[in-house]
């Protein structure tokens, strides 16, 4: 029988519960380029536009999960500036019907290496890959998203929702 240390935790956690809500912990990176253009992920869970990042595993500090899962979705190695926030009041239901109340954990980053956007990076995860300039960023399906794309904009840090 698999153990959470033995397998994705997720699909662990999963097994267990099913469809039911459970409290989520993501790692997610706010990538800017050089030229102060914000990183989108079109995602192909859901086929909406985000911001690329993933679930922690357990053992995993919340800094190796974001340089883990960006490199894993973009192809991009990143350096980590600061922590944006943490957005917590939020309910997510994925296509397949799991249900999650997710724990964003956000963090601005520098792409170290824009010119190495991989958008066959992580096909089964990501669409296509899009530096944008912030004013430029649409409104997204996700309210966490939409939320944090409002505190970048402000220049917050520090946050909690």
């Amino acid at each position: 029988m698999a153990t959470p240390e033995s397998a994705d935790y997720i699909t662990w956690i999963r097994q267990r519960v099913g469809t039911d809500l459970v409290f989520m912990n993501f790692a997610v990176g706010c990538v800017f380029d050089n030229r102060g253009r914000l990183l989108l992920q079109h995602r192909a869970d859901d086929g909406q536009w985000g911001l690329p990042g993933g679930a922690m595993e357990l053992g995993e500090s919340v800094e190796e999960a974001l340089v883990r899962e960006l490199k894993e979705e973009t192809g991009l190695t990143v350096t980590v500036d600061y922590l944006l926030g943490i957005y917590t009041k939020y309910q997510h239901t994925y296509p397949n019907g799991d249900r999650s109340q997710p724990i964003g954990i956000f963090f601005v980053c520098r792409a170290d290496n824009p010119g190495e956007l991989d958008e066959s990076a992580d096909p089964e995860e990501t669409l296509a890959l899009r530096f944008v300039a912030l004013d430029q960023v649409p409104v997204m399906a996700n309210q966490q998203y939409n939320d944090v794309i409002e505190d970048l904009k402000a220049g917050r840090r520090g946050v909690y929702r």
